[in-house]
């Protein structure tokens, strides 16, 4: 009968897409990892795996096997997180994602932190600024700031987090201050840009309620920090978390635009999928979160 450390070893593989990769994952040796793949095969007696000296392609036996070995894992996972909700010391490994700049910043101090607490929990935390399919990649928890509408998982709102639009004294002496909502349309804004990015449309308050602002530029990434930096060199005007910039406004690198028109704020919120048991370690570490975050932006 084949294991669960077989199993989750071909999983891994297959999610990673290389030995040595589901190797890293899992804390153990590419050779181990070829071993236990190697005799799970045995044991079924079907190749799952086309070896070659770039990839590993799953053969057509394998994608079936993969889904019913991910619901096994997955059935064993639920079973032990329900087992752990009833210990007062949670225990296993707890996949994170956050963006990367609040994520090095604030969540990795917290989690850390958190971990002290609980010391049989081992924290894998992975820093992005897109949006990782948290299913698809077996995360725990996502932590993303924005306003999420994905309706497979579960939201809980830690902290509101206040922006605003600035840019630096160069810049401004050069291309003028804008006055006025529309004037962002004749500057340079610098944009974000990641699959779901909605930073190409800057919504800001006014006296008739909300006003969708199409803004274009000529510099855009998929990186908070980078855009922080072009707004620093003065290349245009930036859209920002003001947590992310409190210290260059107070120190004048950054000048805020148009407070009289405030950009909307955006929600920093923790997101788990559905599930028929929240797991102990998940619930513990939102509710440390959602005392701490706001704290720590306040």
């Amino acid at each position: 009968m084949a294991t669960l450390t077989d199993m989750a070893a071909f999983v891994a593989v297959v999610e990673q897409g290389s030995f040595s990769s589901a190797g890293r994952e899992l804390r153990v040796s590419t050779a181990v990892i070829s071993a236990r793949v190697a005799r799970l095969e045995r044991q079924i007696g079907v190749r799952l795996l086309n070896r070659t000296t770039r990839q590993v392609v799953p053969t057509e036996e394998a994608k079936r096997y993969y889904q019913d070995c991910k619901n096994i894992l997955g059935q064993v996972e639920q079973a032990e997180a329900s087992l752990s909700s009833r210990r007062e010391n949670p225990s296993g490994s707890m996949k994170i994602t956050a963006p990367v700049v609040f994520g090095r910043r604030y969540l990795a101090p917290l989690l850390s932190e958190f971990q002290l607490a609980y010391t049989d929990l081992q924290i894998r935390l992975h820093l992005a600024d897109h949006f990782v399919d948290l299913v698809g990649e077996g995360m725990d928890m996502a932590i993303r700031i924005a306003d999420p509408s994905d309706s497979s998982l579960v939201m809980k709102k830690l902290a509101e987090s206040p922006r605003v639009i600035c840019a630096s004294p160069d810049y401004l002496e050069v291309n003028g201050c804008p006055e006025k909502p529309d004037d962002l349309l004749r500057h340079n804004c610098l944009l974000l840009r990641f699959p779901g990015s909605t930073q190409f449309q800057w919504r800001v308050q006014t006296d008739t309620g909300m006003q969708t602002i199409p803004v274009r530029g000529q510099l855009d990434s998929n990186n908070g920090d980078v855009l922080r930096q072009w707004a620093l060199e003065g290349r245009g005007l930036v859209l920002k978390s003001r947590w992310e910039i409190e210290d260059d406004l107070k120190a004048g690198r950054l000048i805020p635009v148009l407070e009289k028109f405030p950009p909307s704020p955006v929600s920093i919120s923790a997101l788990y999928p559905y599930g028929k048991m929240t797991p102990m370690k998940v619930r513990l570490l939102i509710d440390y979160l959602a005392e701490k975050v706001s704290a720590g932006l306040g």
